[in-house]
């Protein structure tokens, strides 16, 4: 189901944008209700749902008679208290790289997963992780074929995720599958293992109007290491 316009939402993704391109720094604070009020032309009730919206993702943080005081400026917060899987494997000591392989506009198959989530044409980078100098996950990401005037040279510098809000694409929620796959044989010459069991990981996300901006298919070889993720009670 798509989801209504909603002002009080356009007001919060807006100053969400702002708070990311840094127009509004970390520590810095955001402009009074009355000024927000004047700026988007919208009810002090308005101004206020889109505050509490950005305080419940914690990019923002009111205090009564001292302001608006901008918190984050990350790209998700919600999982912001728990601890990611690369950053579980930086803390083995031993080497976590990444190296994208390719980044081209493909058509997909009728049959593809993503061809009735995203039609027939998609930006696909193909991404390979190392553990230890060894190939660990590969990935295809299938994104919107707006980033196709995008480099690969960009996603060296820049998060996919703070990519697409650039771009507008901004992700209201994640929904991830995790299933036990056996490995191809050109699978295994591909990631260098004798071994046959894996684990695929399918990624989907959503944007604001309920429609998917990404379609992500990972094979990780849990044999060098296990899936896992860390949170804080």
């Amino acid at each position: 189901m798509k989801r209504k316009h909603i002002l009080y939402r356009d007001v919060a993704d807006k100053l969400k944008e702002d708070i990311m391109s840094g127009r509004y720094p970390i520590g810095s604070f955001l402009p009074t209700e009355t000024e927000l009020e004047a700026t988007f032309n919208v009810s002090k009730i308005t101004v206020r749902k889109a505050i509490e919206l950005l305080a419940a993702d914690e990019y923002v943080e009111k205090r009564s008679g001292r302001g608006t005081t901008v918190l984050s400026n990350r790209p998700y917060n919600k999982l912001s208290k728990g601890t990611t899987f690369s950053q579980l494997l930086e803390k083995t000591g031993k080497e976590y790289t990444k190296k994208n392989l390719s980044y081209e506009l493909v058509e997909l198959a009728p049959e593809h997963p993503a061809y009735s989530l995203m039609g027939k044409e998609v930006m696909r980078l193909r991404r390979m992780y190392y553990f230890d100098h060894q190939p660990f996950i590969y990935y295809e990401y299938h994104l919107p074929k707006q980033l196709k005037g995008t480099s690969i040279e960009v996603f060296e510098e820049k998060s996919l995720y703070r990519l697409l809000d650039e771009h507008r694409m901004i992700i209201d929620r994640f929904q991830d599958a995790f299933v036990a796959t056996t490995l191809t044989e050109e699978q295994q010459k591909f990631m260098i293992t004798p071994e046959v069991a894996a684990l695929k990981r399918t990624r989907y996300s959503y944007d604001l109007q309920g429609e998917v901006v990404e379609y992500t298919e990972g094979i990780y070889n849990t044999a060098l290491h296990p899936y896992m993720i860390e949170f804080e009670a």
